[in-house]
């Protein structure tokens, strides 16, 4: 009886394990090969256009909408370059309850970068990553949307104060039959 409960809990570790190495995999998945070059849609309650400093900043209850990919925030700053006078978005920086999110999936932070150029998204302070009802808490979240690459660690650009410099998760182990 003893050896069967020893192998319940290995299975279950197990199992456990293998649903963290899948969930943070899946969120950059479901946004590899996502089209950076797809127009992008912005609405704000303000927005002030800097045009000698090539950027415009959107504030109040910002959304992003490109393909497949949203993002909200409460400010949202555009960086571009003008290219034959049509401005070209190279990168947005998004602050305050940052929820980025594809399908299923759902990315929140304090701040998010998305630099179109690149084609990295990445999320700092208080991140959470959701599919389904499978967790994963860090500090910082890096989306490579080429590669499918994510990466969450628990530490944030230099080590930032009251972080706990650890990653958590809570994931939902399929039910079995012993």
């Amino acid at each position: 009886m003893e050896i069967m409960k020893k192998t319940i809990i290995i299975s279950a570790v197990i199992s456990g394990s293998i649903a963290l190495l899948i969930s943070v995999p899946l969120f950059a998945q479901a946004l590899k090969g996502h089209n950076a070059n797809a127009p992008v849609d912005v609405d704000a309650d303000h927005i002030e256009v800097q045009d000698r400093a090539d950027r415009a900043i959107f504030a109040g209850n910002v959304r992003v909408r490109q393909e497949g990919l949203a993002l909200n925030a409460q400010r949202l700053t555009v960086a571009y370059n003008k290219v034959n006078g049509t401005p070209q978005i190279e990168r947005l920086d998004a602050q305050g309850g940052v929820v980025v999110t594809s399908a299923d999936q759902a990315a929140h932070g304090d701040v998010a970068i998305y630099d179109l150029n690149r084609r990295l998204i990445t999320m700092v302070g208080g991140v959470e990553l959701q599919q389904g009802s499978n967790t994963i808490h860090g500090n910082r979240l890096v989306i490579d949307l080429v590669s499918g690459r994510s990466v969450v660690d628990g530490s944030s650009v230099g080590g930032a104060a009251g972080t706990s410099g650890r990653v958590s998760g809570h994931f939902t182990v399929q039910q079995r039959k012993p």
